[in-house]
């Protein structure tokens, strides 16, 4: 399949401009796609763009990554309600080398290929332009009742929103529509992609080129990626979902793939992963039979979490996946790194306890009973004993005698008390 053939296969096909497919099949073609550096790191809310221009790469086609410096400092009204928060040069600059850093993991900047993506900052060619050069060389090609006829800016005045919107807002679709334009003259870019909700401001720069250089260039939208039950997608109770394994550990981020319902997990293994059609297909069709394995969930999370994080991200995830479940042992637990370790355990029951008591060496009747409470009675904790009811660090306590040391310390700081197969409390020592 070509990569229109594949995109629609995979459900990524929302909307395109007409000879769009007809140019990507005439010659390799320079595509771009922007990114909203208001953080130093994307999230899985951007992951559909990313997999996106990769598709594109390897299809034979040049990449364009455009991080929005300039535009990140004024607002864009896609479908939003409020502006976004303006930022200035410094966080704006971090936050570019975070993205950059993460796009690498997926696009080919530097093999020296035809093909090689190409990172750029609209800043660098926005921070120079005056205000009467704008309206003077991009504004009096746009009319305003083209720019009003758009949905965005339609939802905007309406009489729902409360707001109105600013001319900051609404001389957005120009500047992206410049940027476009930019592209196409600097970089013989002739195709903007994203998410559908920006087919306006993509539309607005074919526009320009078409008004101001007499070019043709092309649009092709993708759908916004939602979850089956009307949720928003790339969220949890947590917030957002992120690629940067501090924001989000590899951990957590595997268990959201992993926790994907059944009609969810269909579509999203052709959206986020590079397996090919018949193996997809093979997939659901075994899951379909099976669904209690929840075999599409556990290959989505695979895929995934290695494509962003690594394949030892991915084991050490479902090392601690089987702790958590009660099928693991001592042996890997230890072997958890911290922040997947307090990942695994986040939520549950915390005490603390002072490094001297721990050090000196302390009875585990008296450490659970009285230094932490875990236990209301060393009555009730004698008898979960005698009934092999409890577990330190994945082990089986029998004596009532043992006494816990520094030898029980995971990562010199933690001790992992089990009531039971799923009552977990976190011993906190310091």
């Amino acid at each position: 399949m070509n990569f229109v053939e594949d995109l629609q296969w995979r459900g990524m096909l929302h909307d395109m401009m007409p000879g769009t497919d007809e140019q990507l099949k005439k010659e390799m073609t320079a595509a771009y796609i922007g990114f909203d550096p208001t953080a130093d790191s994307l999230h899985v809310g951007s992951f559909a763009q990313i997999m996106l221009l990769k598709r594109f790469q390897l299809a034979g086609h040049k990449p364009v990554a455009l991080v929005g410096g300039a535009t990140g400092m004024i607002g864009d009204p896609s479908g939003k309600s409020q502006e976004r928060n303006l930022l200035n040069e410094e966080i704006l600059n971090k936050n570019l080398e975070g993205i950059k850093k993460q796009l690498s993991k997926f696009l080919d900047f530097d093999s020296g290929a035809e093909n090689e993506a190409v990172m750029v900052n609209n800043y660098d060619w926005m921070k120079t332009f005056s205000f009467l050069e704008f309206i003077r060389d991009v504004g009096k090609h746009i009319t305003v009742n083209y720019m009003m006829a758009k949905d965005s800016v339609k939802k905007r005045l309406s009489a729902e929103s409360k707001t109105g919107m600013s001319f900051t807002e609404f001389t957005y679709q120009l500047v992206q529509g410049y940027d476009f334009l930019w592209l196409y003259e600097n970089l013989n870019c002739k195709l903007q992609m994203g998410g559908s909700d920006q087919w306006g401001n993509i539309t607005t720069g074919t526009e320009l080129i078409r008004r101001k250089a007499g070019g043709e260039a092309f649009a092709l939208t993708i759908p916004l990626i939602t979850k089956a039950d009307g949720s928003k997608f790339g969220k949890t109770e947590g917030g957002n979902v992120w690629l940067d394994p501090e924001r989000t550990s590899p951990y957590s981020f595997f268990q959201f793939w992993l926790n994907t319902s059944d009609e969810d997990a269909e579509r999203y293994i052709k959206v986020f992963t590079l397996l090919p059609s018949d193996e997809i297909n093979s997939l659901i069709e075994q899951h379909r039979e099976a669904p209690h394995a929840r075999i599409l969930q556990k290959k989505l999370a695979e895929e995934v979490t290695t494509m962003v994080h690594s394949k030892d991200d991915y084991e050490m995830a479902v090392e601690a996946s089987q702790i958590l479940f009660g099928k693991g042992t001592a042996e890997q637990l230890r072997k958890l790194n911290e922040s997947t370790f307090l990942s695994v355990f986040e939520g549950v029951p915390q005490f603390t306890v002072a490094k001297s008591e721990i050090e000196t060496g302390v009875n585990v009747i008296d450490l659970l009973a009285d230094k932490t409470e875990i236990f209301p009675s060393k009555g009730e904790l004698r008898r979960t004993i005698k009934g092999n009811g409890l577990s330190v660090n994945k082990e089986k306590v029998s004596d009532p005698d043992l006494t816990v040391n520094k030898d029980f310390l995971i990562g010199g700081k933690y001790i992992l008390a089990q009531k039971g197969k799923k009552n977990y409390y976190l011993i906190i020592v310091q």
